[in-house]
């Protein structure tokens, strides 16, 4: 069995982005994850002129940390629950920040 670069420990800075809040918080995740997003992945497929080999970054001027945490956390649960045939559980969204969420979810087309 051949064995990916992530399984033989060669990790490569483009199989992950960098996405930063409002604040100033950055949050490194798995490009796959990231790509739940229409916005992010026309962001990520638009013409660059960063190097190839280095990590996309993406700057979100609206969105604050505590929400863009909890968007990154639905990510990884999109990712893990999608053609998934066990049981799936609730996603948990504090009532706080509901709306900010569903902002946010609106304008990253998730």
């Amino acid at each position: 069995m051949a064995e990916t670069e992530e399984q033989s420990g060669n990790v490569v800075a483009t199989d992950y982005v960098k996405l930063v809040s409002n604040d100033d918080h950055e949050f490194i995740l798995k490009r796959s994850h990231a790509l739940t997003s229409g916005t992010i992945k026309a962001m990520l497929s638009a013409p660059s002129s960063f190097n190839s080999n280095e990590m996309s970054k993406v700057q979100f001027r609206e969105i604050p940390s505590h929400v863009l945490c909890k968007v990154c956390m639905y990510f990884a649960y999109k990712n893990r629950y999608t053609n998934s045939t066990s049981e799936i559980p609730e996603f948990p969204i504090e009532p706080e920040i509901a709306l900010e969420l569903l902002m946010a979810a609106n304008f990253l087309d998730c």
